[in-house]
């Protein structure tokens, strides 16, 4: 089955076909750097983590760009608020954002192009967009004429009748009624009002329009042409669709062939707005809980459908990464069997089909986690028994096939890396070689009879987490606690 992915342009699954093969040029739509992000754009920086993720597990090299929009109302309302600068807000939250974004496992993108950084990208497109007939300018703005398009609304399906005035998004509709000509064109640059920062242009000083900014990054970044745009639902209209107009006036291309949108995160039954009191940023739910219980959080519902966030279910994600977790560090006593290699020849390929099959259905990670479960419930039992009886059912061989395959799949879903830290430094940086040096003098010092040297690395050991198990045949077993 190939990998299949559902197209909100047009509104169904299609079997995934890159531009060039075995490559894919995806960019995600960023922050506004003017807060910290909240845990709806958490899950879309999750989900399309994953989906990053799995192409590269597929085999594809996948350029990931994430933008950073650094000027806005809203950033600008917080400067004044903080008697502060724009670009130092901005820097603020860009910096704050890594810091959460790291600490949910999210890879780092290949480039993290900036509004600012765009300007000479932003006004080539708009002046091609002039010459084409596509753009108008009025009074040091300059306005998208949205008639002209006549593809207008492919995207979000809306006709341009039914459409409201305000089409901008983050414009004021009554101050910018009276300069357009349509009540639906939406602004590409706004002239300067006093005390705001300003850049110099054909129309005079001023800033780009929020829609126009993306269309040059992509552009800038990844050429005319690309294989997934992806952002939240709210993106679809009136961000993405404007993007496609802007973009496609010019290139007469495709901006995406693929274009993918996460479904929004409620609280508890409502959606999550600043007017009803329920907004979330995901740093302060990182206060309470463990990052990757939030990424499980997120990963246990297709990434299309809506997310209710309750402390129930942040509660049932935690206990979920409870036993995943677990399984990581059951692994970690396999090491002590003799026999026991940290390389397999071969994967499980039953199980990773299964993964893989359920993947390939427009990533469908609640049936991947499934598969992932099975093998984390395994491992633990064998854990157990490794512990309880000094033997576990199952023949080193097939427990180091399971366990390899455990930490490839977990892997993919963005599971890993953080635990693997966790893991490797676990018992105040105590590492496999460390230990293994230390059980070698403590045998040293029982060959020698030095009950007191013995002893005393067996309870150095088990301050730090490791329990030795003293076998029959005189080999010394250990695992982390």
């Amino acid at each position: 089955m190939p990998l299949t992915l559902y197209n909100t342009l047009t509104r169904r699954k299609e079997p995934f076909e890159p531009i060039e093969p075995s490559k894919v040029r995806m960019y995600v739509c960023g922050i506004t750097a003017y807060n910290y992000f909240h845990v709806g754009n958490a899950r879309a920086f999750v989900m399309f983590d994953v989906v990053r993720r799995y192409l590269m597990w597929r085999g594809y090299t996948v350029r990931y760009v994430q933008n950073f929009t650094d000027i806005d109302d809203k950033i600008l309302k917080r400067a004044l608020a903080e008697n502060t600068t724009m670009g130092a807000i901005a820097e603020k939250y860009i910096a704050a954002y890594f810091e959460d974004a790291d600490r949910l496992n999210i890879l780092r993108a290949n480039a993290y192009p900036r509004a600012t950084h765009t300007i000479d990208g932003i006004q080539r497109l708009i002046h091609e967009l002039e010459q084409r007939q596509y753009a108008y300018a009025a009074d040091g703005d300059v306005y998208y004429a949205v008639r002209q398009f006549p593809d207008y609304g492919k995207l979000s399906g809306r006709k341009l009748e039914d459409m409201q005035a305000g089409a901008s998004g983050r414009v004021d509709v009554d101050e910018d009624a009276g300069k357009k000509k349509d009540p639906a064109d939406f602004a590409l640059w706004k002239a300067a009002k006093p005390d705001e920062p300003f850049w110099e242009s054909p129309w005079g000083n001023g800033r780009p329009g929020w829609h126009i900014e993306c269309s040059a990054m992509v552009r800038d970044e990844l050429g005319e042409s690309i294989d997934i745009h992806a952002g939240g639902m709210d993106l679809t209209f009136p961000h993405h669709e404007n993007e496609i107009a802007q973009s496609e006036a010019v290139t007469e291309k495709p901006l995406a062939r693929y274009w993918l949108h996460n479904g929004f995160i409620n609280m508890d039954g409502e959606k999550m707005s600043k007017s009803l009191g329920n907004f979330r940023l995901t740093r302060d739910l990182l206060t309470t809980y463990d990052p990757m219980a939030f990424r499980l959080f997120v990963l246990q519902a297709h990434y299309r459908k809506p997310i209710d966030f309750t402390a129930d279910a942040m509660d049932a994600a935690a206990n979920g990464w409870k036993t995943l977790k677990e399984a990581l560090q059951f692994g970690t006593q396999f090491t002590g069997l003799p026999g026991w290699s940290s390389e397999v020849d071969a994967l499980d390929q039953e199980t990773i089909d299964r993964f893989n099959e359920a993947m390939d259905d427009d990533i469908n990670t609640p049936i991947a986690l499934s598969v992932v479960f099975e093998l984390a419930k395994l491992l633990s039992r064998e854990g157990h028994q490794l512990v309880h009886q000094d033997k576990p059912d199952l023949t080193i061989e097939h427990l180091q096939q399971q366990w390899q395959t455990f930490i490839k799949l977990i892997d993919v879903l963005g599971l890993t890396a953080q635990t693997a830290i966790e893991v490797a430094t676990a018992s105040d940086g105590l590492t496999d070689s460390k230990i293994e040096a230390l059980i070698q003098q403590r045998q040293e010092a029982r060959q020698s009879k030095n009950w007191a040297e013995s002893d005393r690395i067996r309870n150095e050991l088990q301050a730090q987490g490791i329990t030795l198990i003293d076998q029959k045949d005189g080999v010394t077993r250990w695992h982390r606690n």
